[in-house]
Order: C-alpha cells, then structure tokens, then sequence
C-alpha cells in the first residue's frame, strides 16, 4: 500500500470510528490510552498507601518508647512500649515494599506509559491485542484488591517480609490462622498473569506495529527500555509464578518444598526468588532510565549522546541481570568459589550502568539546558541512581557484603535505586501529562514539589548508611533495645523527621494533578518542543492517535546532516517534530 492509500485508510478509519459508551471508553475500554490512566490511577493510589505504611513505621523507629494519645492500638501492653506491636511491624514492611514495588513502580512505570506511549512513539493506532490490554489492568487491578483485602483477615496481612523467604513464610502454623500470607500470594500469582499478558501486547506491538520508517535504531530509549522489560517480564515471571505455587502448597495442601521437616529445602526458595527478583531490579528500572534518556535529550535540545551505545548497554543489562542473583545469598553458606564468581559478575553489571551514566553527562554537556519540572526531575533520579550505584559496587564485593548484609546500608541502597525511581515517575507525569489529558500542569508547584522532595528523599535515606556501617540491623521493632544503637538514635529521628516532610510534600503534586486535570492551561500539540512521534499527535490524542499515518525519515537522535543541526530541533512546533517525521 502506498504512503498516500494508507494515510486515507488510516483518516476514513479515525473518521468513522463509532461513538461508545461510557463503560466501553471510561470502565472497559480497549483503547491503550485509557488503559494507561487507569494505570496511573491505581499506581497512585497504592502510592499513598504504600507511602502511609513507611510513615508508620518510621515514627515507630524514631520514638519507639514513647505512647501517643489516640494513637496508642496495641491491644496488651508490650515490654517495650510504641505505638506499634511488634508482629503489625514486619506486616507494615511487608505490605510497604510489596506495594511500592509491585502495585506503584510496575502499573505507573511500566502499566501506564508503557501502554500510553509504545502505540504513539511507534507510530501505530493502537496495541496488537487490545481486548488483552483490557484484562491486563482488570486483574492487575483484582490483584491489588486481594492484596489490600489482606489487612481485613485474622492474622492481619503477610509478615514475612516481601521477599517471603521460608521456611517464615512456609509454615501456615507459625502464627495459627494466617490467610494474610495466602492472600498475599494468591495476589502476586494474579499480578503475574496481568504481568504476562501486557507483556505480550508490549513486545508483539513493538515488533510487528512499528511505522514505516521506524526501525529498531530509530525508536527512542524509552521504547527500548520498555521492550527490553517486556522481555525481562516474559521469561523472569513464570519462575515466580512457579515458586509461590509451591509456597502456596505448602502453606495449604502439606507439601514440603521449603519445608526442611518433609525433606524440602528453604534456600531453593532464595535462589527462585531472586533468579526473579534481581531481573526484577531492573524491571523497574530501566522504563526509568529510558525516560530520563528521552527528556534529557528534549531539554538539552540535543541528540542523546551514544544512542547506539545506550541500546545496547540497556540490552547488556538485561543479560547480566541474569546471572548476577547469587549476591543476596553471600551469607547463606555458598561455596567460596561460587560466591567469587557471583561477585565478578556483580561488578561486570555496573559497566553498562555506568555507560548510561557517563552518556547522560555526554548529553547534557554543551546542551541549552531548560530546567522544567520533568527536567530537574531527570536529573534527581540521575544523581539518585549514580549514589546508588556506587553503593552497590560495595556490596558486590563478598567480604564487604557479608559486614553490611542485612543493615541499613542494604536499605539505603535499595532505595538510592528502587525508590529513587520515583523521581522519574514524576518526571514523566509532568512530562506526559499534557499529552494524556490535553492540560499544563502549574510549573511554580511543580518545582516547590522537585526541591522539598529532592531534599527530603536525600534526608530520609542518606544517613541510612551511617546507620548500616554502624551495625545498624534492618527490620528491627526497637534499635534502643540494643545498647550499642543507641549513641546512633538521633540519625532514626532526623530520618523519620525527612520522611514525614517527604511524605507530605507529595500534598503539592497531588493537589497540582488533580487540580490541572480540570482547571490546568490547555496544552499545545507539541508544549515541550520535543522530537518523538508522540507529539505530532493532538493533545489528547483522539481514538487512533493520528489524523493519519505517520511516515519516519528520521530517528528522533538524528541530525539531517552534519553541517545543519538545528534541523534535528522542531521546525514546526503544533506539528511536533519537523523534519523527523512528516505525516503523509
């Protein structure tokens, strides 16, 4: 079919298209962009609770001893006082992390602008399974709903940790009636099947929907890194999915996998788990460092520096992730031998991290920098994941490890890469917004947010390495039960003090969304001047995304010609993206 044929059946096809009803366009629809909001609004719904958890058991750790007034729901008095009973502890960290992770990182970063951007930013009308897109958020919704329904049994929610290592978690007898674990997996197992599907919509899309013109080295990083998740996802969650079957048996129909008194091995659960969990790692943040490759270059008004090379380390990542998960089990008794060889490995998978890092600089130096809230926002998760990332090249060593392991060293850690992907999470919100909803949101608010919890974030988690060197256990109910934490309290409550302050910071981007959404500037076609084939589509993008189809000449990091760069920039900006993409 011709560019011109094509471009007329694309046209009569958005013309024509049927009105629907309020439940197939806003509840059922089958159409990637609503699916996508309705991703955003259930990651940041789990958000606030995820984050309300975190205050809760920081204020526990900072004033461990002290009653508060109308605060006070420990049902017997307890040896060491608090406003929290010990066992409601390890539920609150268990239902934190497994929230934060798999029903805010996953749906925001990887549910939500996965599905709004990969039909956009490859030219096509929509996903290559739309009525799949649909179940995708329908059971990963179901799923969120039996997690949250966990705080509702007896026996309270999981508290086993979120990495449910066994035999803890194992053993439905350990704490007598304890449907909040079963419920805790029966929701993870319904969360892979959501997983699984959007992961095959993502990965058939991006290889058989692709515009004309749109080669894999003409997609942008963000579209790469959400492949390569994609593919992470289909090969890293049937091992999940198989591991907590068996922990479910276990727990409920007298089987003995992890159980060592029936002959089952509890270390098999560690080495299923983290064959998931360390892909896992970079599930969540990759869609991250795609983003932020993607706005540094729009407001840097430049190409990004080493686009071949990004692929390509983000594509390296992805095969080391593989084989780099026995550094969680230095401690576990590991042959010496084995443990060296997961150490190399180890520090050979911050390379390509480093040479996204180093790229990122190579983009930004010489740039005409514009410091917008998606920018600043960038650059917070890039400064965030480059502490991290030294961090981690420590623990990568055995010897070093087996000191710091399980200390608040790991939890600073953790956080530097898992929670600072948050502040790409908003960097793309502010970045996308406009194109979701056809509004601005208010830039001054925007930036008040950036600075308090830029400050904030790294007041709350910096000083957790002090702690970790110190000796400083992690998930501990009462650090002044222990004499020799106590001379290093004061760090708990300036914590605790930054995590509060965080927490309600977030205040300023909530009322700044919510209030955009209906009273924000109308957004232009193109508002940030930037050069993917999003942004030639209106502002928001109508059923079929394009007017008609788009045709690519150029990769969105190209320049014309060597001698004329300012033909990479817009050249009609309600257009969107000049020479790049032309619609025919």
């Amino acid at each position: 079919m011709s560019d011109t044929a094509a471009a007329g059946a694309a046209h009569a096809a958005h013309g024509h298209h049927a009105e629907l009803g309020f439940l197939s366009t806003y509840v059922f629809s089958t159409d990637h962009k609503m699916i996508g909001r309705q991703f955003l609004f259930l990651g940041l719904f789990m958000l606030l609770i995820g984050g309300l958890l975190a205050m809760m058991m920081r204020w526990q750790l900072a004033w461990p001893e002290t009653a508060v007034p109308g605060l006070n729901f420990i049902p017997e008095p307890y040896m060491f006082g608090g406003i929290i009973p010990p066992n409601t502890y390890n539920a609150l960290f268990t239902m934190h992390a497994t929230i934060m992770i798999f029903f805010v990182v996953m749906p925001i970063m990887v549910g939500c602008f996965g599905n709004f951007l990969i039909p956009l930013m490859i030219g096509t009308r929509d996903m290559a399974f739309p009525k799949l897109n649909m179940l995708s958020f329908w059971v990963g919704a179901v799923s969120g709903v039996v997690m949250l329904a966990s705080f509702f049994v007896a026996g309270g929610p999981a508290a086993s940790g979120w990495t449910g290592y066994a035999t803890l978690s194992a053993r439905a007898q350990y704490t007598g009636v304890d449907w909040g674990q079963n419920l805790w997996i029966i929701s993870l197992l319904i969360l892979a099947i959501s997983s699984l599907m959007g992961s095959i919509n993502y990965i058939t899309t991006i290889i058989n929907m692709r515009a004309p013109g749109m080669t894999y080295f003409r997609m942008p990083l963000t579209i790469w890194s959400l492949f390569i998740t994609a593919i992470l996802l289909l090969l890293a969650l049937p091992v999940l999915t198989a591991a907590l079957a068996m922990l479910l048996f276990d727990r409920t129909l007298g089987t003995s996998f992890f159980l060592p008194e029936g002959g089952g091995e509890p270390l098999l659960w560690q080495h299923m788990f983290w064959f998931f969990g360390h892909p896992e790692v970079y599930i969540l943040v990759l869609p991250a460092m795609g983003v932020t490759s993607d706005l540094l270059s729009t407001f840097s008004r430049k190409p990004i520096f080493g686009y071949h090379a990004m692929a390509f380390s983000m594509i390296a990542i992805a095969f080391l992730s593989w084989i780099v998960w026995g550094h969680h089990m230095f401690v576990s008794g590991m042959n010496p031998l084995l443990g060296t060889a997961f150490m190399m490995t180890t520090m050979v998978i911050a390379v390509p991290s480093a040479i996204k890092t180093f790229n990122w600089l190579g983009t930004l130096w010489g740039g005409s920098i514009r410091f917008t809230s998606p920018m600043l926002f960038a650059l917070g998760f890039v400064s965030n994941f480059l502490i991290g990332g030294l961090s981690g090249i420590f623990m990568a060593s055995t010897p070093v490890d087996i000191f710091i392991h399980d200390t608040y060293y790991i939890v600073a850690h953790f956080h530097y890469v898992v929670a600072g992907i948050i502040f790409a999470l908003f960097a793309a919100v502010y970045y996308w917004f406009p194109k979701m909803f056809g509004r601005m949101m208010n830039e001054p608010l925007a930036k008040i947010h950036f600075v308090l919890t830029y400050i904030f974030f790294n007041g709350a988690f910096f000083p957790m390495h002090f702690l970790g060197v110190a000796g400083h256990m992690r998930r501990i109910y009462n650090p002044m039960q222990y004499e020799f934490l106590m001379p290093m309290q004061h760090w708990n409550v300036f914590i605790t003090v930054s995590a509060l302050i965080l927490g309600a910071s977030q205040i300023f981007f909530l009322y700044n969304f919510f209030w955009s959404l209906f009273a924000g500037r109308k957004a232009e076609r193109n508002p940030w001047q930037a050069n993917t084939l999003e942004w030639i589509a209106a502002s928001p993008p109508p059923h079929g995304n394009f007017e008609v189809q788009p045709v690519v000449y150029r990769g969105p990091y190209e320049y014309s010609s060597p001698e004329v760069k300012e033909d990479w920039l817009p050249q009609d900006k309600n257009l969107g993206t000049g020479a790049a993409a032309r619609a025919h």
